[in-house]
């Protein structure tokens, strides 16, 4: 594991077990093929404190950044792998 790829894992790692799941299953599964674009938003969801996030992936709150729109599909999919 790359030092980059230990600090993101660190940052996946969130108050809920939901979340934790879906972030650390899409850096596991996609975010290494992920284009730039979408891996720098996958850092910008990051920052995104945990009721914010949990939000946009459980699909209650949506995002007008199409980069963004995509990457939450990518990470609810990811889990389906």
């Amino acid at each position: 594991m790359t030092a980059e790829a230990g600090k993101l894992r660190w940052r996946c790692r969130r108050g809920a077990k939901e979340l934790d799941a879906l972030l650390t299953g899409y850096l596991d599964r996609r975010y290494a093929c992920a284009p730039p674009t979408q891996r720098a938003a996958f850092e910008r969801l990051l920052e995104l404190p945990d009721p914010d996030l949990l939000q946009l992936l459980l699909g209650t709150r949506s995002m007008d950044d199409p980069v963004v729109a995509d990457l939450i599909e990518q990470i609810r999919h990811a889990a389906d792998d």
